[in-house]
């Protein structure tokens, strides 16, 4: 993967996650409130799905920030990986068959990124690299 196409789908990814987190945290009352109500039914107990419900948005800001910058990366793609591993098994159990295929399409980019993590050249975390170890720049 050459790195501008490696830029390309990291912000993309990055803005997808920024926008989810940002659209939800000013309606963070009710968007918890939605999301509690929506798993009331199930198996998981309310004492996960609150805080869960709470910490969301700001996990999807937070973790979209971060590609959108190319800060952290890895550590950003890693936490993407978690909460859609989260939000799946959530989605499986109160049976929001729906809501999967784009949970599953987040994994598949962002694994996708990770694999190919040695394309991030146009990223905070490069600059950083390049300002620690200024010898390593290649002519």
């Amino acid at each position: 993967m050459t790195p501008l196409i490696y830029v390309l789908l990291r912000v993309s990814v990055g803005v997808s996650m920024f926008v989810h987190g940002l659209v939800r945290l000013p309606k963070l009352a009710a968007f918890s409130l939605w999301m509690f109500k929506s798993f009331q039914r199930s198996a998981l107990p309310p004492s996960l799905v609150k805080p869960f419900s709470i910490a969301l948005p700001m996990l999807e800001f937070a973790i979209g920030m971060f590609l959108i910058a190319g800060l952290l990366t890895k550590q950003a793609l890693v936490a993407g990986c978690i909460v859609m591993m989260l939000l799946l098994f959530g989605s499986g159990m109160i049976e929001n068959w729906d809501a999967i295929p784009s949970q599953l399409i987040h994994v598949a980019f962002f694994t996708t990124l990770l694999y190919f993590i040695s394309a991030n050249k146009y990223a905070a975390d490069a600059f950083i690299k390049r300002s620690i170890h200024p010898e390593r720049i290649q002519g």
